[in-house]
C-alpha cells in the first residue's frame, strides 16, 4: 500500500469522509504518484473552500464553478495567470472522484461535478457534453 503524507494535507487529515476516501484509494493499490495528485487535488479544492466559506459536503454545481474559476485566475509564479490545462482537469477529477464516493455512501444525493455525458441523436457519430474544463485537445 502506498503512503499518504497527511502532513502535505492538514485539511484531508482532519474531515472524515475525505480522509477515509484517500486512505481507500491507497489500500485499492494505487500508485503513490496518482495518491499525491489526489491528496493535492483535494488539499486544493478543500483550502478554496474555506477560504470561501463553501461548505464541503453540500456544494452545489456554482461552487464547483467558483472552484474551477479559482483555478483559471490564478496568478502563478513569474506572473502567468491560470493554471495549465492538464492541472485544472487533474485538481477537478480528484474532485468528482470525491464526490462520487460521497454520492455511493448516500451522504449525498448527487454530484455537483459536472463531467461530459454521451448524447444519443447529438451530431455525427453522437455527441458528447463538454464537462467543466475543455480538455487541451477538444479546445
Amino acid at each position: 500500500m502506498s503512503e499518504i503524507h497527511w502532513e502535505r494535507c492538514p485539511q484531508i487529515a482532519s474531515h472524515e469522509q475525505a480522509r477515509t476516501w484517500l486512505t481507500i484509494q491507497a489500500r485499492l493499490g494505487l500508485s503513490a504518484n496518482t495518491l499525491e495528485a489526489y491528496s493535492r487535488g483535494l488539499e486544493d479544492y478543500f483550502t478554496v473552500c474555506q477560504r470561501a466559506a463553501i461548505p464541503v459536503l453540500t456544494a452545489k454545481h456554482e461552487h464547483i464553478a467558483q472552484y474551477v474559476h479559482d483555478l483559471a485566475t490564478r496568478t502563478r509564479p513569474g506572473g502567468k495567470v491560470g493554471l495549465a490545462n492538464a492541472t485544472m482537469q487533474q485538481r477537478l477529477t480528484a474532485v468528482r472522484l470525491f464526490y462520487d464516493y460521497l454520492v455511493e455512501e448516500g451522504i449525498r444525493e448527487k454530484n455537483p461535478v459536472g463531467r461530459g455525458k454521451y448524447v444519443p441523436g447529438r451530431a455525427f457519430a453522437g455527441a458528447r457534453d463538454r464537462g467543466l474544463i475543455p480538455s487541451a485537445s477538444t479546445g
